[in-house]
C-alpha cells in the first residue's frame, strides 16, 4: 500500500489498515530503522492498567457503582 511523507514529515497510515487494526488517533508507534531506505512500524501497547483510574472513576455515571450497607467501624 502506498502513502506520502507530508512536508511536516509526518506518515499518514491508509484508512484501511487504520480500520484493520483498530488504529485510533493518539496511539503511539515506535518507528525502527532496519537498513537504508527500509523500516518497521510497530504499535505501543499501554501499560496494562493504563486507565483504569480512569475507568472507576466513571463508574459512578455509568450505573455500574451499587452502594452496600456496611457496618460501622466505630465500635471496633
Amino acid at each position: 500500500m502506498k502513502t506520502t511523507v507530508s512536508t511536516k514529515g509526518q506518515l499518514i497510515l491508509p484508512a484501511a489498515l487504520r480500520q484493520q487494526d483498530n488504529v485510533v488517533p493518539g496511539q503511539e508507534f515506535e518507528v525502527e530503522r532496519i537498513a537504508r531506505g527500509e523500516y518497521r512500524l510497530l504499535r505501543r501497547q499501554p501499560p496494562p492498567n493504563e486507565g483504569f483510574v480512569d475507568w472507576l472513576l466513571a463508574c459512578p455515571e455509568k450505573g455500574y457503582y451499587v452502594p452496600i450497607e456496611s457496618e460501622s467501624t466505630d465500635t471496633l
